[in-house]
């Protein structure tokens, strides 16, 4: 028996969010748009995706609404990817997932640690601030590279993320066209 290509006879809110969301390639796109990716080039240059695929799930993520399409060069017309509402909620899932990753399969040092901007701390499980107490905004997010990051990466956006950014910070590479 063949495996069905979609979860349609699941009475589950899991199954619905992995229609748009469960696909290899989704969960790493949508996390190069927290850390700033934002241009087609540069995501297809950072993340080592085939062109087509990277279409398809641009495409799905701007048509589920979770990133907008944005005009920002009209000659030729280009556009890039911004998370939307839905996209931003996300973030508890992704960093939460990236814990677990690394305390269950990771090897050596971590590669990025997320902070609060106001206080240092590095960031729960969940998103929140263990010294203050609350959730923290994305906007309140910085990502610092950890010990465990390839100092010398070959492509222009890992190159940009060895410095520490704010999180959602556009990533400007010196490849970009204008």
């Amino acid at each position: 028996m063949a495996l069905g290509k979609d979860y349609a006879q699941q009475q589950c809110s899991i199954a619905r969010a992995l229609e748009v969301v469960g696909e290899r390639w989704t969960l790493l796109i949508l996390r190069d748009a927290f850390y700033g990716v934002r241009r087609y080039n540069d995501f297809l240059g950072h993340l080592g995706i085939p062109r087509a695929v990277l279409a398809a799930r641009l495409q799905t993520l701007t048509e589920h609404g979770l990133l907008e399409k944005r005009r920002y060069q009209e000659s030729p017309p280009r556009e890039e990817y911004v998370l939307s509402g839905r996209g931003r909620a996300l973030w508890p899932t992704l960093h939460s997932l990236g814990v677990w990753g690394r305390e269950s399969f990771g090897e050596g040092a971590p590669l990025r640690e997320f902070r609060h901007r106001d206080c240092g701390t590095t960031i729960g499980v969940w998103g929140e601030c263990p010294h203050c107490g609350r959730a923290v905004a994305l906007e309140e997010i910085d990502m610092v590279p950890g010990p465990g990051l390839d100092p010398d990466p070959r492509d222009p956006v890992s190159r940009v993320l060895l410095a520490p950014r704010r999180l959602l910070e556009p990533v400007v590479t010196d490849s970009r066209t204008s």
